[in-house]
């Protein structure tokens, strides 16, 4: 990964036309800080450096967030209900998995996959909570694609979460669809 230099945010920052006090409120960093960093006079930690150029990116209007990729309303299951019903929601609504909720809390997904893998006969029968797997990714809904993509790596699917409460999932099919289109 490249690291821009302080020349080129500044660049980058009066050709999208923001002021440093602007891009410092984007940031969610102090002005002084941006004026030292792009004068060469401190050498940024990376954290703060990712909030920088994201708020740029943002600026120009590269950055996806999770409440434009997320499928919703999200349809999910409870840990009580049958691997059957499962099974006929996943089928009726052509959903690879759902997730596992309890009052409004994820704590699991449940898929084909799931279902085919577990070696009892019947399978239907048994609890969700018996076939899920419990791990599972969430992020807010203003979370970015790379760190969207970075879960996606380790899971099947990411849960998008407001206030505690489920309110899309996003999976890498849903990330190829935008990129295909946005072509």
């Amino acid at each position: 990964m490249e690291l821009p230099t302080p020349d080129d945010l500044r660049e980058r920052r009066t050709e999208l036309g923001l002021t440093q006090s602007k891009l410092a409120d984007r940031a969610d960093v102090s002005q002084p800080l941006i004026a030292r960093i792009e004068g060469g006079d401190v050498d940024p930690r990376l954290s703060t450096l990712r909030r920088i150029v994201n708020a740029l990116e943002e600026a120009e209007g590269g950055i996806l967030r999770a409440d434009e990729l997320m499928n919703a309303p999200v349809h999910s299951v409870a840990p009580d209900d049958s691997v059957h019903e499962t099974q006929d929601i996943l089928d009726e609504g052509k959903y690879s998995q759902v997730p596992v909720v309890r009052d409004g809390t994820p704590v699991g997904l449940i898929g084909h996959s799931d279902i085919i893998q577990h070696d009892r006969e019947n399978v239907g029968d048994l609890p969700v909570a018996d076939v899920m797997h419990e791990s599972i990714a969430t992020v807010e809904t203003d979370a970015t694609i790379d760190e969207i993509d970075a879960y996606l790596t380790h899971n099947d699917a990411v849960l998008v979460v407001d206030a505690g409460e489920t309110v899309g999932i996003i999976t890498e099919a849903d990330i190829a669809a935008h990129v295909s289109s946005s072509q």
